[in-house]
């Protein structure tokens, strides 16, 4: 018995020994099984980001749109020293970068490298397949961590962000306006700062990017399956302008050469659609290139025609002729005392550029005279002054699709009641506007007493599908509708016997008015030796086509040049002129005057 209890005890502590070893092994194999020991992984994932939406023109050229821009990264430890020549030779010849600035790049760092960060798509896809091939060809080799485990990865061809291209230079400008560039998880893209792709923020933003899984090759690229697909990419809308390229080039084009002949600070033109406000064009003579701006550019990234106010002058006039038309203060045929052209206001001596001694009412707009206003406003009070001019829509905005938009400034009521502003007012100093504001108003002679908002933007689209543009304002009454005929045949007086007589076009109906301002200085404390000249009008044929046009000439500086008839009504006729060339206004037939017998 002594002798089979020692035996028993070797054969419990070996069975005991064998299951320890047995759960020793699974539970390793468990570990090893479970543990992640940094092996490829087998499932991988992406994201395909989407797109800021394009601004594209009424005749289809999409004028800024984005890009995807990507970026070639390799880890210099996995790349074959005998075949690292082949490498840059290969790499260089599929992205055009200079060889020696590759091999630099490679021999600078050992481990993880950047060869470029601005590939394009079609350079990206042909890298990619390029990478396969290296791999497949053992240019990229193993190496071994401080973990000494083996790695080996190719090329990474990985997006960096996205890159906003300007097709048409310094087109457009201000109101394409330009963008700026921000991170967003680790990619690149740009959020709009100006114009219209300030203005249209939220519509161009991308609304989703895609995300996609499944299996990896060899090449680290994903193998896409029916299950891929988890989130659908939505890019931004497309903004599609009511502005055809072709026609505000040309305009832009008349402009420049304008401004030269002026040697003007600016010169500023809208043609208008009258009946629905969409703008045909809006263009500038101070314009930059987006893609590249510089820092003599500056003044030119705000617009004039939203962004800057200023007293207008004579253009002014006509609003508070129809405000005394509308209070039934006036009788356009009626004679008005304008004192042989000279009147004394306060301290100030009232000098009239056409001098007579009676006017009939309407004569006081069609010659411009600044005594017959001064006489014609002491007819109304302030209340009803202030009550017009909120009407035409002045210190309100006028909900154009343009940020940052000014409003200038009308005096108070108690103001307007006292006859020296009452008389300032008149004639378009001692209160503030905006191109657009005067141009709005106008709008609302030539569509029978109706203001339209103006609008660039026609319409948005994404895949096919047109949506309407959003927050445009309802039209607004300012005038009865015989009030407005009444102003449209004295604007067209103005140009057929008046100061406009330089607009005159045969077979199109053409009426507006002429301004010219002093331009108010800080430095002298007073008005100085420098001017705006303006005209705003309209132009119509008979087959329904009406357009409200303003031009500004700010500053023109050749001499005896800066009356409104001189700088700014020559921009306006040639505004005209190319409508009729480019067809949108259809003269009609002018009969020859018969010859008279003698």
């Amino acid at each position: 018995m002594q002798k089979i209890q020692p035996k028993k005890s070797k054969v419990t502590f070996i069975c005991m020994l064998f299951t320890f070893f047995i759960l020793f092994f699974f539970f390793v194999l468990g570990y090893n099984v479970t543990n992640d020991r940094k092996l490829p992984r087998l499932i991988t994932s992406d994201e395909n980001t989407a797109l800021r939406g394009s601004i594209i023109t009424k005749d289809g050229f999409s004028v800024a749109y984005s890009q995807k821009l990507y970026k070639a990264m390799l880890d210099t430890r996995n790349l074959d020293p005998n075949k690292k020549d082949l490498f840059i030779k290969l790499y260089s010849i599929y992205t055009g970068d200079n060889p020696k600035k590759i091999a630099k790049i490679l021999n600078s760092t050992k481990g993880l490298v950047t060869l470029s960060y601005t590939i394009d798509a079609k350079e990206a896809t042909h890298l990619r397949q390029l990478a396969r091939r290296l791999y497949l060809d053992k240019v990229f080799i193993p190496y071994r961590d401080k973990s000494d485990l083996a790695r080996l990865s190719g090329m990474d061809i990985v997006e960096s962000g996205q890159n906003r291209t300007f097709i048409a230079n310094d087109a457009l400008t201000p109101i394409i306006g330009y963008t700026r560039k921000k991170e967003e998880n680790k990619i690149t893209k740009v959020s709009g700062a100006k114009g219209i792709e300030r203005s249209y923020e939220r519509f161009l933003t991308p609304a989703q990017d895609a995300k996609l899984i499944g299996p990896r090759d060899v090449g680290s690229n994903i193998v896409l399956t029916s299950e891929s697909n988890i989130a659908n990419r939505v890019d931004g809308y497309n903004v599609i302008l009511s502005v055809p390229l072709k026609f505000q080039t040309k305009l832009e084009q008349i402009l420049d050469a304008k401004r030269d002949f002026l040697r003007a600070e600016e010169i500023l033109i809208c043609v208008m659609e009258s009946q629905t406000g969409k703008i045909l064009a809006l263009a500038s003579s101070s314009r930059y290139n987006p893609s590249h701006i510089r820092k003599q550019d500056y003044q030119a990234l705000n617009s004039t025609a939203t962004e800057y106010a200023y007293e207008m002058g004579s253009v002014f006039k006509p609003f508070i002729f129809a405000t005394l038309l509308t209070e039934k203060k006036v009788n356009p045929f009626e004679l008005v005392n304008t004192y042989n052209g000279r009147y004394k206001l306060g301290k100030r001596i009232i000098k009239d550029t056409h001098p007579e001694r009676y006017m009939a009412a309407e004569d006081i707009i069609t010659y411009s005279s600044n005594i017959g206003m001064i006489e014609l406003t002491k007819r109304v009070n302030g209340v009803q002054i202030y009550d017009s001019l909120m009407k035409f829509g002045f210190s309100q905005k006028t909900d154009i699709d343009m940020p940052y938009e000014q409003v200038g400034m009308i005096p108070t009521i108690n103001k307007l009641d006292s006859m020296t502003y009452k008389a300032t007012v008149s004639y378009g100093y001692g209160l503030t506007a905006t191109f657009m504001q005067l141009l709005k108003a106008y709008n609302a002679f030539n569509n029978k007493g109706v203001m339209m908002t103006p609008h660039l933007a026609e319409y948005l689209e994404r895949n096919g599908k047109v949506v309407q543009v959003p927050d445009i304002s309802e039209p607004k009454q300012a005038i009865s509708p015989e009030v407005a005929k009444v102003m449209k045949r004295i604007l067209i007086k103005v140009v057929e016997k008046g100061t406009g007589s330089k607009a005159k076009t045969p077979g199109i109906e053409v009426g507006g008015k002429t301004g010219t301002a002093h331009i108010a200085s800080k430095r002298s404390r007073g008005y100085g030796s420098v001017y705006n000249g303006s005209f705003f009008g309209f132009a119509n044929d008979a087959h329904g086509h009406n357009y409200t046009i303003g031009v500004l000439a700010r500053e023109p500086k050749k001499p005896y040049y800066y009356f409104g008839a001189q700088s700014a009504l020559p921009s306006f006729k040639a505004a005209v002129d190319l409508l009729i060339e480019e067809g949108y206004l259809i003269p009609s037939p002018v009969e020859e005057p018969k010859n008279k017998k003698k």
